[in-house]
């Protein structure tokens, strides 16, 4: 083999080792990433050791030749790598101070306020902001129940179950005008992949966070993108061959308002530094089912995308925010009105998007908020109110204590209007998991708290409480309303006589539960009745 040929044989095997390796590492082609210089550090590495491998190789292909006698024995030469294996190391050395320096130039002490810029923060109007939602309104699943209904749901289904599992996302999205967690199906393994990857994953699972109702969606054409596919239809290898530049975050399984399954990609930006201050600044947009696809800047995605923004990322930034609002070395000593947030979040939906939630506290407390943020994870327009309150797990354990003989545990709780005041409300859950109950805690004063076996029963205990305790009958605004009764229905809820009352000319359902009024049950329709309301709940009805 002449020596061209050894040299184009030699760099085929390395370009082949370092496509394989891209192949499986996926990393971006942007001098910004950090996984990048990683790449060229290894691709390196293999191109000097394929080299090394070759002058090996030539050894003992020329001793083979010879006779065996100490005397004709050829010697290993490696002489000629040493200038290539020194450049080598100069360069990767190079490269990790550069990146050293990069880090430096980033660093915390010398970019506090841009750190603290990464997420503009504005003061927010609780009672306009967010709106009082109706008892059917109220997301009563968290997480950890929409899985146990998804994998009840799925193991009704003969003909899926023994092919498919349920893939462990369920993305909290607003669908319809309604809160729903949406998870795909993933192949239970690659022997079964081999068996349906033709027609793709069937079906995804949606979970109606306030109803409980669980429906598995079946498609005309399969999920043919996701993390279960091999080769081209992988989904991180479809996205990193079609933008090879991006730096993606956080990938999220979504649905349009047609039910059509997307997956959303952030995209990463720098804004401070090479590489520090991690940002959001657009996403890619993936069709599930057909692998189209499209690059949108932030200000562009589409309103029925609600989750663009990591919820750590949002976290991280909050935590910048509140430690650098008056420098660097104040976050260190004296800590003067340096905040961070509370260790949990949720989400809370309004007009179609979805926000995180999460209560800020002083780094000197623990046990006490001084407000909260709501941020938009579509947008990140994010908005602190300032309501002095019990932190979330002391409002857990107050909830707790009121049914410490049962031993039920609260969910992480979620923020709600009620009665004009901010409210925790939190499920109760037995040893098993099960919802047993449920509970509304004031933010103001965590000691009152309202529960009941439904909703329904909790809110109103948690409004009688607040009538008759230490909060001004004055804070707790009521309305009215007046008319004609068009339609009314009773319909028993968990025990409960509930009834639906609709006026003329007014878009509002309101429900009345049996004992609100001794007449009640023989109101009809064409009376005029004048309504008290607490959001749309009747809590007194008069007769005209």
């Amino acid at each position: 083999m002449n020596k061209a040929l050894k040299t184009a044989l030699k760099w085929l095997v390395s370009l082949v080792a370092i496509f394989l390796t891209y192949w499986f590492t996926l990393p971006p082609i942007n001098v910004r990433s950090r996984d990048f210089w990683v790449f060229v550090i290894w691709s390196i590495i293999i191109f000097v050791v394929i080299n090394a491998f070759a002058q090996v190789f030539d050894f003992i292909k020329a001793n083979l030749k010879h006779k065996i006698e100490v005397s004709t024995k050829t010697r290993l030469d490696l002489s000629a790598l040493g200038k290539p294996i020194k450049y080598t190391f100069i360069f990767i050395a190079v490269l990790i101070v550069l990146g050293v320096l990069s880090s430096v130039i980033g660093a915390q002490i010398f970019n506090a306020k841009n750190y603290k810029n990464l997420i503009t923060v504005s003061d927010g109007d609780f009672t306009k902001d967010v709106a009082e939602i109706s008892r059917d309104q109220i997301p009563i699943v968290d997480r950890d129940t929409a899985s146990r209904l998804g994998q009840r749901k799925l193991g009704e289904m003969a003909d899926l179950v023994s092919q498919f599992e349920i893939e462990d996302i369920y993305t909290q999205i607003n669908y319809k005008d309604k809160p729903v967690r949406v998870t795909p199906l993933m192949y239970g393994d690659i022997i079964k992949w081999l068996n349906n990857q033709k027609q793709g994953i069937p079906a995804y699972i949606t979970v109606d966070m306030t109803t409980q109702e669980t429906t598995l969606v079946r498609l005309k054409e399969g999920i043919k993108y996701s993390d279960g596919e091999y080769f081209m239809r992988d989904l991180n290898r479809a996205l990193r061959f079609k933008y090879p530049t991006k730096i993606f975050g956080d990938i999220s399984f979504e649905i349009d308002e047609d039910g059509t399954p997307y997956w959303v990609a952030s995209t990463i930006g720098y804004k401070i530094g090479v590489w520090s201050g991690t940002d959001i600044n657009g996403a890619v947009l993936l069709n599930a089912v057909t692998g189209e696809s499209e690059f949108y800047a932030l200000e562009d995605i589409p309103t029925w995308v609600d989750q663009v923004f990591e919820s750590d990322l949002i976290i991280e930034q909050l935590n910048y925010n509140g430690k650098y609002r008056s420098g660097f070395f104040n976050s260190i000593f004296g800590q003067r009105g340096v905040l961070q947030t509370t260790d949990g979040y949720n989400y809370l939906a309004i007009d179609d998007d979805v926000y995180l939630y999460t209560g800020m506290t002083s780094v000197t407390s623990d046990e006490s908020n001084v407000g909260f943020v709501l941020t938009n994870l579509r947008t990140k327009e994010t908005k602190f109110y300032e309501i002095p309150g019990a932190e979330e797990y002391s409002a857990m354990s107050s909830a707790e204590g009121q049914v410490q003989h049962l031993n039920y545990r609260s969910t992480f709780p979620l923020l709600l209007n009620v009665s004009n005041r901010p409210t925790y409300f939190m499920s109760l859950k037995d040893a098993a998991g099960l919802v047993k109950m449920y509970a509304f805690v004031d933010v103001n004063q965590y000691q009152i708290v309202g529960t009941g076996s439904s909703v329904l029963e909790a809110q109103n205990d948690y409004i009688s409480k607040l009538k008759n305790g230490n909060i001004d009958s004055d804070e707790i605004k009521s309305e009215t309303a007046e008319g004609v009764i068009e339609k009314i229905n009773a319909v028993v809820i968990e025990g409960n006589t509930i009834y639906y009352i609709k006026l003329a000319d007014n878009d509002k359902i309101y429900t009345a539960k049996v004992t609100v009024s001794d007449l009640l049950p023989f109101t009809e329709k064409g009376q005029s009745v004048a309504l008290t309301l607490n959001g749309t709940t009747v809590t007194k009805i008069e007769y005209k």
